[in-house]
Formats: structure tokens, sequence, C-alpha cells
């Protein structure tokens, strides 16, 4: 089933949170790209206009109708490596994406963890449980080691320098992962949301434990 079907179903509350939230994080995402890679002395993106929010600018139309049509998104922003100041300027940049989502991640776990507990509203709830899977779901896509994903150019950037990526072994064993990424993309899904479950679980206990709430 198209995930579009889900938005025209008897209850499509869920698909419109997904898409609110994934836009959201995206664009979050690709802004943190732009304003560090600004700092870091290279002002490309930030001329380009990506120092914004607009899913229009971050993600594009094709994006938008793909994230409506089958749920999944994707966004970029130009950058210059030639303009920036240092080496790791790079490894830095495209760290800031995921550093982001991570960021995202924890806060919508502590709201959701407050809402659980003091506002029980169920709107709010799935807003923040969802927001808390994706954004822990899209730091662990993009930090894989896989050319075109942030986690490629991190390692490439940092602890790999000095190894030939132009390499037959490191080509072949791109194209494996990448197979195994997308026979294990539900297990990748799975593990995001179990991640943000068991950081829920914990932040749950802890305010147990400090008397904030009632076991």
């Amino acid at each position: 089933m198209l995930f579009i079907q889900s938005l025209f179903s008897d209850n499509p509350t869920p698909a419109l949170i997904q898409i609110f939230v994934v836009i959201f994080a995206v664009c979050c995402h690709e802004f943190a790209h732009a304003w560090v890679a600004m700092k870091q002395g290279d002002p490309t993106a930030a001329e380009a206009g990506h120092l914004t929010l607009n899913p229009l600018k971050q993600m594009g139309i094709m994006s938008l109708l793909m994230l409506a049509f089958i749920g999944l998104a994707w966004g970029q922003v130009p950058v210059s490596p030639s303009r920036m100041r240092h080496k790791y300027s790079e490894a830095l940049t495209a760290f800031a994406g995921p550093l982001m989502n991570l960021i995202l991640f924890f806060i919508f776990s502590v709201a959701l963890v407050i809402v659980a507990n003091f506002l029980r509203n169920p709107g709010l709830l799935l807003l923040f449980s969802m927001g808390a899977s994706i954004n822990m779901t899209l730091f662990i896509f993009n930090m894989l080691p896989i050319p075109s994903l942030d986690g490629w150019t991190v390692i490439s950037h940092t602890i790999m320098r000095r190894i030939d990526f132009n390499s037959e072994f490191v080509k072949g064993a791109t194209i494996f992962v990448i197979f195994l990424v997308i026979i294990f993309l539900n297990y990748l899904l799975m593990a995001g949301q179990f991640i943000a479950g068991m950081t829920v679980n914990l932040l749950q206990y802890l305010l147990v434990v400090s008397g904030a709430v009632q076991g």
C-alpha cells in the first residue's frame, strides 16, 4: 500500500503527523549543515538561501511529493570544501546534520515523557513519539558509512583519510553495504523505535527515582 493511501484513510492523523515530523527533521538537518558550513568559512549554502526551515528550499518539490506518496524524503545543501578553513571542516559540516537529529531526538523524548506524565494528550503523545523515533532513525541512517551519506564524509575525512576510496575493494564493499541497507531497512526503522523507547523508559525511571512522579 502506498503511503498516500493512508492520507485518505478513516484515520489520516498518524500519516499527517509523520509527514510534519519528517519535513521538520529534514529541514533542521539541512539547516545545520548550512550553518556549520558558514561557520567553517564556506558561505555557499547560506548564499543559496539554505539558512532557512522552508521545506521548498531544503527539500524541493520532488522530495515532498515522494514523501506524500511513499513516506520517504531527502534534502541537500550545496557546499564548497575548498572554501572551508581546515581539513576537518568538511567532516564537521557533514556531522552537523545527524547531530541536529540527535538533539531533536532528545528534545522529543523529554517532551514525550512530560506529556505522558502531566498532560496525557493523545495527539501530543503521538507527535512526540514519532518525533523521537524518526529523528533517531535519521541519525542512524545518515551516520552509515555509505557514499553520499554524512557518515561516509565524516569517516573519510577523519580516521580514514589515507585510504584510497577509489580502490576496487572499497567500491565492492560499498555496493555490498548498500545492498544490506536495502534488505534490512525495516530493521533500521525498528532500531530507531527501539532506542527511542529505551530512552523514554530511562527518562521515566529517572522521574520516578527523583520523586517527581509516582511509579
